[in-house]
């Protein structure tokens, strides 16, 4: 008699285990989340300094308590139109792999404990359409969380540059 087994691996939870607290942020009028173990502060926009040669949504490096830390701005991420800062404009510095990076938001809304249960599988449009970056789709009250995989959202191309400039001491760059 032949014993088989099947193992199936995935880099992504169900929903059934991604349940717990998330930080919600808006971007041109829609709801997101992050992990909030990802989450390592918040901040309003600060001089940012630009770095040549960089894809277009990095937007340069900003100098954190004497780290250089790399900022990307989800909008231009998500080929969603720029827009002018305002008060509300933040930085979410996040830990990716152990890297810390900034991300730039429209408006940091609040940190969420959604349940299990109020998270469903990330809607699947076909396979013209990539939508492994989404966790899931937190449902509370009346809305809808686009839930992300931080990881997941940063291409090979933006690991890339953090990893050659996160790290670096403001002496080494400035």
């Amino acid at each position: 008699m032949e014993n088989t087994q099947t193992v199936t691996t995935t880099d992504v939870p169900t929903g059934r285990q991604l349940g717990g607290k998330y930080l919600t942020f808006e971007l041109a009028s829609e709801e997101y989340g992050l992990e909030i173990l990802k989450v390592r502060e918040i901040m309003g926009m600060m001089p940012i300094t630009a770095v040549p040669r960089t894809p277009n949504d990095v937007k340069g490096v900003i100098n954190l308590r004497g780290k250089v830390i790399p900022v990307i701005d989800l909008r231009l991420k998500f080929d969603i139109e720029e827009m002018e800062v305002t008060e509300e404009t933040c930085v979410i510095v996040v830990d990716v792999n152990s890297l810390e990076m900034g991300i730039i938001v429209d408006k940091v809304s609040e940190v969420l404990d959604i349940s299990s249960e109020d998270i469903e599988d990330s809607p699947s449009f076909g396979s013209s359409v990539d939508t492994n970056f989404i966790l899931g789709m937190g449902k509370t009250e009346e809305r809808v969380s686009i839930l992300l995989d931080i990881t997941k959202v940063l291409d090979g191309m933006d690991m890339d540059f953090m990893n050659q400039e996160n790290g670096k001491e403001v002496s080494e760059k400035f």
